[in-house]
């Protein structure tokens, strides 16, 4: 037996199955086009994306930040041994009004650890800015009792603005260990 004989001929397209392919064959040249309608629309996209890009290039990303001269409230608003945190997320800054060498004042203490720059939290319960990642403690007046920071929280200037507010300056900063907590911008005496 040969192989031909093994398979029957298959007969010719219907007029039906023609009818089909014919219609797949025009959706096709409907949806897809010709090569040259393809080359020309690949072109227009390519130039739409780089268009798109352009614009995109020349509105870069920019982060703003929190002005470097802010307003904090009135000095009477602060009672006696409170520390204010609702300036800490926003503007790194803790609101203190304390005791510091027995004189009463209000100073702005920057939320950076000295031991690694890690933030500290204010405990209240326990009067003390304890730092989270190694251990570090302030006392209310920013000086280290605890853990491996070498030296106090730095303090921001501060000062009473012309509409009697006080007014924090994170441009400037002051620093216990070289004497200029002393100077009167590092405070406002209460």
């Amino acid at each position: 037996m040969s192989e031909k004989s093994a398979h029957p001929p298959t007969p010719p397209p219907t007029d039906k199955q023609r009818h089909r392919r014919g219609f797949l064959a025009a959706t096709a040249r409907v949806l897809v086009g010709s090569p040259m309608a393809i080359g020309f629309s690949s072109l227009v996209v390519t130039h739409l994306l780089w268009l798109l890009g352009l614009v995109r290039f020349m509105f870069p990303n920019i982060l703003t930040e929190p002005p470097s001269r802010f307003k904090v409230g009135f000095p009477d608003e602060y009672s006696p041994g409170q520390v204010e945190t609702k300036f800490k997320n926003r503007f790194g800054v803790w609101i203190v009004r304390h005791e510091y060498k027995g004189q009463p004042q209000i100073y702005a203490l920057r939320t950076v650890c000295t031991h690694l720059g890690c933030t500290p939290i204010w405990l209240e319960a326990e009067q003390k800015f304890k730092c989270p990642c190694h251990g570090s403690g302030f006392f209310k007046d920013g000086v280290n009792f605890e853990g491996p920071a070498p030296r106090p929280l730095e303090r921001y200037a501060v000062e009473i603005a012309d509409d009697g507010q006080l007014e924090v300056d994170k441009s400037r900063k002051y620093q216990a260990e070289l004497g200029q907590w002393k100077e009167p911008e590092s405070f406002v005496p209460v």
